[in-house]
C-alpha cells in the first residue's frame, strides 16, 4: 500500500471510529428514560409558521412532558414574540407563550433581526430572551448541547 493511501485509510478509520463513539453515546442517552429529549424549534418565517410551531410544541409536550424545548426565532419569525402580536384570528400570542413558558419552554429572539429592522428590544415580550444571533443559537444548541432540530 502506498504511503498516501495508507495515510488516507488511517484518517478515514479514525474518523469512522469517532463517529461510532458519538453515535453510541447519543444512542445510549436515547434509550435512557431519565435523560430528557432536547429539541430546538426553529421559527424564521411568519406568524403562520409560529402558530404551527406552538401547536407542535403543545402536542410534543402532551406526548412527552419531560422534553426540553427551546424555540429560536429570527427574521420574520420574531414577530409573534413582540408585544401585542396576534394570530390571523385576532388571538394574542402572548397567552400561549406564557402557558408554554410555564411548562419549561424557552423562547429566544435574534438581536441582529431586531437591530436590522430597527425594533426596540423593549417590544419583545418578557417571556422571551435575546440572543446575539438566531442562526448561531440554533447551531450552538445542536452542536454544543446535543439538541435535535425541528422546523415547523
Amino acid at each position: 500500500m502506498r504511503p498516501t493511501t495508507r495515510f488516507a485509510a488511517v484518517v478515514v478509520g479514525a474518523a469512522l471510529a469517532g463517529c461510532t463513539s458519538v453515535s453510541a453515546s447519543r444512542n445510549d442517552a436515547g434509550t435512557d428514560p431519565s435523560v430528557p429529549v432536547k429539541v430546538v424549534y426553529h421559527v424564521n418565517q411568519n406568524n403562520a409558521q409560529a402558530l404551527d410551531a406552538l401547536r407542535n410544541i403543545r402536542n410534543h409536550l402532551s406526548a412527552d412532558p419531560t422534553a426540553k424545548i427551546v424555540v429560536v426565532t429570527h427574521a420574520g419569525g420574531i414577530n409573534f414574540l413582540l408585544d401585542g402580536a396576534k394570530d390571523s384570528n385576532g388571538a394574542p400570542f402572548d397567552a400561549t407563550v406564557q402557558e408554554l413558558k410555564s411548562k419549561g419552554v424557552d423562547f429566544r429572539v435574534c438581536r441582529f433581526t431586531l437591530e436590522r429592522n430597527k425594533i426596540d428590544p423593549a417590544k419583545v415580550i418578557p417571556e422571551a430572551t435575546l440572543v446575539p444571533s438566531g442562526v448561531a443559537e440554533v447551531s450552538r444548541l445542536q452542536f454544543r448541547e446535543g439538541y435535535s432540530y425541528l422546523k415547523p
